[in-house]
């Protein structure tokens, strides 16, 4: 079984559980992503924990919801599928009309076979969310809507993950567990991001430390920055958001604040010798944590690289956002790409030559004896290119740029001269 196949099955096991801002789904989530990197610290904030201008809300747990119709047919049931409910819904037993039920129901009538994931965090109500072809088929009469939901006092639950490095300077990864039973929004997120975390974990001598956290959307980013802040603007070198990442679709881009940082410089390297289809937007067009990563003050150097952006995509906060609509391939692309962010990252050297002129590489056994072949001429082009940047001036990636080669295709090169001391 390879990766994508590996994230994939991991989505599947997630998939049921309804999560939320909080409560015993985000904790039964937390739980199974620890067995996969035991590492995987589980914290919990007290709900009315101040965090900068917001409060962590109650929490808000969900045994059962349904409504049964004049027929004594049971809709809308939770059972069967979670976004039927609107989340954060108060408790409710009682019997209402048709036109009393229809103020508390959502639908959407341009997606008309498709549940809507709606929300009302901080105000209380309640609501279902149903298909709009099933609404209208509703009929006159009374109907018993029940919800069997608790909000209390208790606590906001996350994952941090730390991995020491040889510096402490760390590269940042967030994602989210607040979404119930949908695929690219949000099961993909975090599971590739599990899966990053083993791969940084097997990486030998790690130039930086990581820091992986899964967290509530929102409230979660806040209450984090809030908690961290000062030693993230100390020691966060790049950052990526990582979310709406499981599909088949062209790749996009999302920039930090400014769109200048070492983050967005080593996105858009990988991006365009990789995927070089992909869309790029604005920060204007910011929708998910980055809003608060790099708002004024907290300015992280912080972008995200995704598959189908979030609210460009039609399935998006839907039920046709579900197992299908993400794919082991699509997974396994997203993995990939930002592994070679991160290898690009580690590799992210600024390199002096130590000879003036060019050095004879022939003596070395590093310059071919014979001077034939498209792959010989591209492979010296590269070296003497490399060299001709190394003038401690110019980090890897920038030389890379400048001689429009992917950064992987300079590796060997760069062991090759450090063997034999002709870069430092």
């Amino acid at each position: 079984m390879n990766i994508g196949q590996n994230i994939y099955k991991l989505c599947k096991e997630l998939f049921p559980i309804n999560r939320s801002l909080t409560g015993d789904g985000v904790r039964e989530t937390l739980s199974i992503l620890k067995r996969e990197i035991p590492d995987l610290s589980i914290l919990e904030v007290p709900t009315g924990t101040q965090c900068f201008d917001w409060t962590v809300p109650k929490e808000w747990n969900c045994k059962e919801a349904y409504i049964i119709d004049p027929e004594g047919n049971k809709i809308c049931d939770f059972s069967q599928n979670n976004l039927h409910l609107l989340g954060y819904s108060t408790p409710i037993d009682t019997t209402l009309t048709l036109d009393e039920l229809q103020k508390h129901l959502y639908s959407l009538p341009e997606l008309p076979e498709a549940i809507p994931y709606m929300t009302s965090y901080y105000k209380k109500r309640w609501g279902f969310c149903i298909s709009h072809k099933e609404r209208e088929k509703l009929k006159e009469g009374q109907y018993r809507i029940y919800i069997n939901s608790t909000l209390e006092n208790g606590h906001l639950t996350y994952g941090e993950l730390l991995i020491k490095g040889e510096s402490e300077q760390e590269v940042f990864f967030s994602t989210y567990v607040c979404h119930p039973s949908m695929g690219n929004n949000e099961l993909s997120g975090p599971t590739v991001a599990t899966y990053l975390g083993k791969y940084i974990q097997s990486l030998q001598n790690r130039k930086y430390s990581y820091r992986i956290i899964f967290i509530p959307e929102t409230i979660g980013s806040i209450m984090y920055l809030s908690k961290h802040l000062k030693e993230m603007k100390e020691t966060t070198i790049a950052g990526f958001n990582l979310t709406c990442v499981g599909d088949n679709n062209a790749y996009s881009y999302l920039p930090s604040r400014d769109g200048n940082t070492l983050a967005d410089k080593v996105a858009l390297h990988v991006l365009n010798h990789s995927e070089p289809q992909f869309k790029k937007y604005t920060f204007l067009d910011r929708g998910s944590d980055e809003r608060q990563y790099c708002s004024p003050g907290v300015d992280l150097p912080l972008c995200s690289v995704m598959r189908s952006k979030f609210m460009e995509y039609p399935e998006y906060h839907t039920s046709l956002d579900n197992l299908n609509y993400i794919s082991a391939a699509g997974l396994e692309g997203a993995y990939s790409i930002h592994s070679k962010i991160i290898d690009a990252l580690e590799k992210n050297h600024t390199y002096t030559s130590t000879t003036l002129c060019e050095p004879q590489l022939g003596k070395r056994g590093l310059y071919p004896t014979l001077s034939e072949g498209t792959k010989t001429r591209e492979i010296v082009k590269n070296m003497m290119n490399f060299l001709a940047y190394c003038d401690g001036s110019h980090d890897l990636i920038d030389i890379a740029n400048i001689i429009h080669v992917p950064v992987w295709e300079l590796y060997e090169i760069i062991e090759d001269f450090k063997q034999h001391t002709l870069i430092q």
